[in-house]
C-alpha cells in the first residue's frame, strides 16, 4: 500500500494554479459575506431584509446550475471558469464603487445577489468538472478534498478578517459606507487574482466531442443518464437527504447557543469557529486517505457517526461539550460530503459530467430545505426535541438508501473495479 501524501494533488501544476484560484474566491466569498450582512443591516435595521439578499442569491444558483452543466458539456470549462470569476470581480468593483461613495441601497444587494447567484451556478460545475480532467483518478478524492478544505479554512478565517478590517478601517473616522467600501475593494482585487491564476492553466477543459444536440437536448440527455443509472443516482440521493437533515443544524445554531447553553454573541462564534475547524480536519483527513479501500460503506458508516454525534451534541450542557460534539459533527458531515462528491466524479462518465456536477450543485442549494421542518420543530417543542429528530432522521434516511441502493457500498468493488478493467 502506498504512503498517500496531504498535499499529494499539489503537485501537479493545473491543480495547484486551480487550487490556488479557489482559495482566493472562497476568502472573497466569506468575507464579503459578513461585509455584506453587516452593511445591509446598518442600513436596513432589518433581520428580514438579510433574508431577502440571501434568497436574492439562492433562486437563481438553483435555475441556472442545470444551464451551467449543459455549457460546461458544450465548451471551455477554463473559459467558463475565468469568464464568470472575471464577471464575479468586475461586479464587485462596482459594488464596492456604490458602497464608498454612499450611493448603496438595499435593492443594489438584491440586484448585486441574483446576479452573483447567476454567475456562480455557472461556474461551479465547471470548476468540480475539470478536476478529473486535470489529476489522475487515483488523486481525485485527494484532490477534492484539497478543494473543499479551502472553503472550510476560509469559512473559519474570512469573516473575521473582514471584521477586522472592517473594525480597522472604521477606527480611522469612516462611516460604515466608506469602510465596507474599502473592505469590498480589495475583495475585487481578491477575485481579480483568483481569475489571473485561473488564467494560467494548460488544460482548456475541451468537451471531449463537439455538441451536435441542442441545449435542452443535453439538459434531458443528463437528467434520464442520472435516472437510469442506479449507481449515480443512488450517491445523488444519498448527498441530498441525509445532508439535509444533517446540515440543518446550522441553521439552528444560534436558538442552541441561546436556549441550552445561554450563550451570547461571544459563545456563538466559538461553537462556530469550532465546527468549523472540525469541517477543516475531515476534509484534510480525508485527502491524507486518499484513494483508501471501502470507499462506499464507509459513507453509510459516517452518517451513522455524523447522526451520533448530532444526538449527543443535541443534550450539550455547557460551551465546552458542545464545541467538542459541534466538531465531530462538522468532522463527519464534511467527509462524507467530500466523498460522496470524489465518488460521483468517478463514476460520471466525462462526456455528461458537467450536467452530474450541476445537479449536485442543486443539491447543496436546496439542503438548507430540510431546515424548515426541524425549525417548526424547535419553534413548537424545544431545539432539544428538533436536533434529536433531525439525527434519527439522518438515520432512517440513510438506512432506507442502504436498502434501495445495496451497491452503493460496493462501489469499489462493482464500479470501479469495473471500470477499471475497461481501461
Amino acid at each position: 500500500m502506498r504512503d498517500n501524501k496531504l498535499f499529494e494533488s499539489l503537485s501537479n501544476k493545473d491543480f495547484r494554479l486551480l487550487w490556488m484560484s479557489s482559495v482566493c474566491a472562497s476568502f472573497a466569498m466569506q468575507m464579503r459575506n459578513i461585509a455584506q450582512g453587516w452593511l445591509v443591516y446598518d442600513i436596513t435595521q432589518s433581520p428580514m431584509a438579510l433574508t431577502w439578499v440571501m434568497l436574492s442569491f439562492i433562486v437563481p444558483s438553483a435555475i441556472f446550475s442545470l444551464i451551467g452543466g449543459v455549457l460546461t458539456d458544450r465548451i471551455s470549462k477554463k473559459n467558463i471558469i475565468i469568464y464568470t470569476q472575471l464577471l464575479n470581480a468586475t461586479a464587485t468593483f462596482f459594488l464596492a464603487y456604490l458602497t464608498h461613495t454612499g450611493e448603496i441601497t438595499f435593492w443594489h444587494f438584491i440586484l448585486f445577489g441574483v446576479f452573483n447567484g447567476a454567475i456562480g451556478s455557472l461556474s461551479m460545475p465547471a470548476s468540480f468538472s475539470i478536476v478529473p480532467e486535470i489529476v489522475r483518478s487515483e488523486n481525485l478524492v485527494n484532490a477534492n478534498a484539497l478543494k473543499v478544505s479551502t472553503y472550510n479554512l476560509s469559512s473559519i478565517l474570512g469573516p473575521a478578517i473582514a471584521g477586522v478590517m472592517i473594525g480597522m478601517f472604521s477606527s480611522g473616522g469612516e462611516n460604515s459606507n466608506e469602510s465596507v467600501g474599502i473592505v469590498f475593494f480589495i475583495i475585487s482585487g481578491i477575485l481579480f487574482l483568483a481569475t489571473f491564476l485561473a488564467s494560467l492553466l494548460e488544460h482548456k477543459g475541451q468537451p471531449e466531442t463537439a455538441p451536435v444536440t441542442s441545449s435542452m437536448e443535453d439538459l434531458r440527455e443528463g437528467i434520464d443518464f442520472v435516472r437510469k443509472e442506479d449507481f449515480i443516482l443512488g450517491l445523488l440521493l444519498l448527498g441530498l437527504i441525509p445532508s439535509s437533515f444533517g446540515k440543518s443544524i446550522n441553521f439552528l445554531l444560534p436558538v442552541f447557543n441561546q436556549d441550552v447553553i445561554g450563550g451570547g454573541p461571544e459563545e456563538l462564534g466559538i461553537l462556530m469557529a469550532g465546527i468549523g475547524v472540525g469541517a477543516l480536519l475531515g476534509s484534510l483527513l480525508l485527502a491524507k486517505l486518499g484513494n483508501f479501500r471501502n470507499k462506499g460503506r464507509a459513507m453509510f458508516m459516517l452518517v451513522y457517526c455524523w447522526s451520533i454525534a448530532i444526538a449527543v451534541f443535541a443534550f450539550a450542557g455547557n460551551l465546552s461539550i458542545a464545541i467538542f460534539f459541534g466538531a465531530f459533527i462538522a468532522f463527519f458531515g464534511t467527509f462524507f460530503g467530500s466523498l460522496n462528491m470524489s465518488m460521483t466524479q468517478i463514476v460520471t462518465p466525462q462526456h455528461i459530467r458537467g450536467r452530474v456536477m450541476s445537479l449536485v450543485m442543486v443539491i447543496n442549494i436546496i439542503n438548507p430545505l430540510a431546515a424548515i421542518p426541524i425549525g417548526a420543530i424547535a419553534e413548537y417543542s424545544n431545539i432539544n426535541i428538533a436536533l434529536l429528530f433531525a439525527s434519527v432522521m439522518l438515520s432512517i434516511s440513510a438506512f432506507s438508501l442502504n436498502r434501495a441502493f445495496p451497491n452503493l457500498k460496493l462501489v469499489d468493488e462493482i464500479y470501479i473495479t469495473k471500470k477499471s478493467s475497461k481501461i
